[in-house]
């Protein structure tokens, strides 16, 4: 665990989890809420593949400094502090988001060129609006006020969390029970993050019904999508609207998972990150 300064002064909680002789470096990039220490579920399987994991808590989450207005795109310019950090210094590396991180991992394969071998997200969420889309169809009844409340603005948005409860029906049978193994892990560092308020779930929604700060369409780096097509926190739909209108897009679409079980597929997608790069782009 690090701390790096950003060009405007901001601090960044940053994690690494270095291994001996690594052929790939990935940025993981958190959901909402959470905070960024890297998917520890996955460690195992990463060190055995010679996978270097470096992430960091989000701006108003755990120990980076709040960035109320951020948008999507802002990951890209956090990333790329992080990466020019002496405490860190990478070359170039892969990114992978789940649920709020997949858009941010976007932003990074469309805003950092060459450095981003390739990106993968797992059951993002679609730009707002959307074309053709209907963005809030299938959402879960809390989700979609949530978001709703985050179209009206900050005031209230924050109402409608202060008062939101827990909904188990938000979650699917499969993601009840990735949630009673390996992937429980989520629901901790969920509780971590929001130790320290609602700050940064309140910017994080707010950005993902923003303008992002880039056009998706325009990634050119091999782009993968993972989306169960029984999730009802961010349906399948978002997923099938990003594969359509990014080239280079792949959508892994899974009979039976939700918004978590999907990530019972993560260890395969470590593995398609591994056939977009040689030993050269770490």
């Amino acid at each position: 665990m690090t701390d790096v300064t950003t060009p405007d002064g901001r601090t960044l909680r940053a994690y690494d989890v270095p291994v001996d002789d690594p052929v790939l470096t990935v940025v993981w990039h958190h959901g909402t809420p959470n905070v960024g220490t890297p998917p520890e579920p996955l460690l195992p399987a990463s060190a055995a593949r010679g996978i270097r994991w470096v992430s960091y808590d989000r701006p108003g989450y755990g120990g980076s400094t709040p960035h109320p207005g951020r948008d999507i795109a802002s990951a890209a310019g956090d990333v790329a502090a992080i990466a020019i950090a002496d405490a860190l210094g990478l070359g170039r590396f892969a990114v992978l988001g789940h649920s709020g991180g997949a858009p941010h991992a976007l932003a990074c394969a469309a805003l950092l060129g060459d450095r981003v071998v390739a990106a993968v997200g797992g059951s993002g969420l679609a730009p707002y609006p959307a074309d053709g889309l209907d963005w809030f169809a299938g959402i879960n009844p809390g989700g979609t006020a949530e978001l709703r409340a985050a179209v009206v603005g900050r005031a209230a948005l924050e109402d409608v969390l202060s008062a939101s409860e827990y909904d188990p029906e938000m979650f699917t049978a499969t993601d009840h029970a990735a949630l009673e193994g390996d992937w429980g892990w989520l629901a901790r560092i969920a509780g971590e993050a929001l130790q320290g308020g609602i700050g940064g779930m309140v910017d994080d929604d707010l950005a993902y019904v923003a303008p992002w700060g880039f056009d998706p369409t325009t990634i050119t780096a091999p782009v993968l999508l993972m989306h169960g097509d029984a999730d009802r926190v961010v349906p399948s739909s978002h997923g099938r609207w990003l594969a359509d209108r990014i080239p280079s897009a792949e959508l892994w679409l899974r009979p039976g998972d939700g918004h978590v079980s999907v990530l019972d597929a993560a260890t395969d997608a470590l593995d398609w990150l591994l056939s977009k790069v040689d030993a050269t782009s770490t």
